[in-house]
């Protein structure tokens, strides 16, 4: 497994499969468009078929704070602690920040305790029918 912080050379080809359960899947293209306005980011790449396996993206204003809205592994590398990997390179990337935010499942909680997050409270908003970014 391959951990990189850019994109150079990732296409859409690379990305299908993410956003599992998603009712409005954003299609590759919008899901690279996303990895590249994001402030920071870690991909994981399979090496033996060049595919991205897994991502993480952080939005920030580069001085104070950063959300993390997506953390996403492909079902078939879950299990490997890919999740983890790229979580830590995050987090890492991130540590001179004052805040770091993001909001998860209730089921995924455990997940994010164990890498040293700690629960909040939080208020939102989707728009569901914009879902897939069009």
């Amino acid at each position: 497994m391959r951990y990189t912080n850019n994109v150079i050379g990732i296409n859409p080809q690379q990305l299908h499969g993410f956003f599992v359960g998603w009712p409005n899947k954003p299609a590759p293209e919008k899901h690279l468009e996303i990895l590249k306005n994001s402030a920071y980011i870690w991909l994981a790449i399979d090496e033996e078929n060049d595919k991205v396996v897994g991502f993480v993206n952080a939005v920030s204003d580069k001085t104070m704070s950063a959300y993390i809205p997506l953390l996403e592994v492909l079902p078939e590398y879950q299990g490997q602690g890919i999740g983890s990997e790229l979580m830590k390179r995050m987090l890492s990337t991130l540590k001179d920040l004052y805040m770091i935010d993001l909001a998860c499942d209730i089921d995924k909680m455990d997940f994010y305790e164990k890498l040293g997050l700690v629960k909040g409270n939080l208020m939102m908003k989707r728009n569901y029918d914009r879902q897939n970014c069009e």
